[in-house]
């Protein structure tokens, strides 16, 4: 209790930072939930730039605030968990490597979401498939995804059912979002395109491809695809036209190298994973539609260069619609 107090203590001072001066507009500022594999931490970060609470984790591609507060995230490649923020307390535990139906078999997951009935979805690269899981760890389905060439580190990469009950599925290797339906045919597909340039090895601002990291079916039906080491995030119709982009160096005095995780905000902005930039550039970067940076956030003490995953909780001391505090 006492350890709940202090972090809504904390939680309160934040919302006080940003006020500026009389006559001078205010800063802006963001509280936040980001995790960083090099620094083998994921933490929430206040809007005065102090860490709220942290968590020592392994490799980690996802991460999600559950409306509750809970954080459901990754502690290694093969284990998600439910966590208390603040007490630690793990409520909710599913590790791929200790099932003995995935005996012997190399897995990893890069991807997983709570659905919205309580069901767990999980990502298994390597078996190349999706699983939803009871709370009881049950497998009440499973989707068999159409990957030519199996392999645990590249089948896949995020993955989000949408409204219909379909799931968008970025597949790394291939360049690839697929939506599958729940009998694993294919509704729809595309295929990030090279835009022309030849492809460049590395992971930094120099590397170049097209090994998709996201995808997110926005309301309009068009769906906005972060790229990976296409340096973009492209929005694209059913049809597969390119409506809106954001290229490398679109944005001045900043350059995009592996864009992972998206976050569209409440009036359209946009949240910006830039992994792999350097510590030259943010590691966050919010645009709004006329590729303005509106907020960014660099800093290479707490997190490092695999700051993969981001989700934005409180906007100026405003919480974002449909995001729980994470403290609470």
């Amino acid at each position: 209790m006492l350890l709940r107090t202090t972090l809504w203590t904390l939680l309160c001072l934040t919302l006080s930072c940003g006020i500026a001066a009389a006559g001078q507009p205010a800063a802006e500022t963001r509280q936040f939930i980001a995790a960083d594999s090099s620094r083998q931490r994921a933490a929430l970060i206040g809007e005065d730039g102090q860490t709220i609470w942290e968590q020592k984790i392994g490799p980690l591609h996802d991460l999600h605030v559950l409306p509750g507060g809970n954080i459901l995230m990754q502690l290694n490649w093969t284990e998600v968990v439910e966590i208390v923020p603040g007490s630690g307390e793990i409520v909710w535990r599913y590790d791929a490597a200790k099932q003995p139906a995935n005996k012997g078999v190399r897995i990893e997951i890069h991807a997983f979401e709570r659905l919205p009935d309580g069901a767990t979805m999980i990502a298994e690269s390597g078996p190349a498939r999706l699983i939803e899981l009871t709370p009881e760890l049950q497998v009440r389905h499973t989707i068999a995804l159409k990957v030519p060439k199996p392999d645990p580190h590249h089948d896949t990469r995020l993955v989000r059912r949408i409204a219909s009950g379909n799931y968008l599925v970025c597949h790394e290797t291939e360049g690839l979002v697929r939506e599958y339906r729940p009998d694993g045919t294919t509704e729809w597909e595309y295929q990030v395109p090279l835009f022309g340039r030849e492809r460049r090895p590395g992971h930094g601002v120099d590397a170049f491809g097209n090994q998709v990291f996201s995808a997110y079916r926005l309301p309009n039906g068009n769906t906005l695809i972060g790229t990976g080491n296409g340096h973009s995030i492209l929005e694209v119709t059913k049809a597969g036209q390119v409506v809106w982009s954001l290229h490398q160096n679109d944005l001045p005095g900043i350059q995009l190298a592996w864009v992972t995780s998206l976050q569209v905000l409440p009036g359209g902005n946009l949240l910006i994973n830039n992994c792999h930039a350097g510590p030259n550039n943010p590691q966050l970067i919010e645009v709004n539609r006329e590729k303005q940076v509106v907020w960014s956030f660099n800093d290479f003490k707490r997190f490092g260069d695999s700051l993969t995953n981001s989700v934005i909780l409180q906007v100026n001391g405003k919480p974002v619609a449909g995001q729980a505090k994470a403290s609470d």
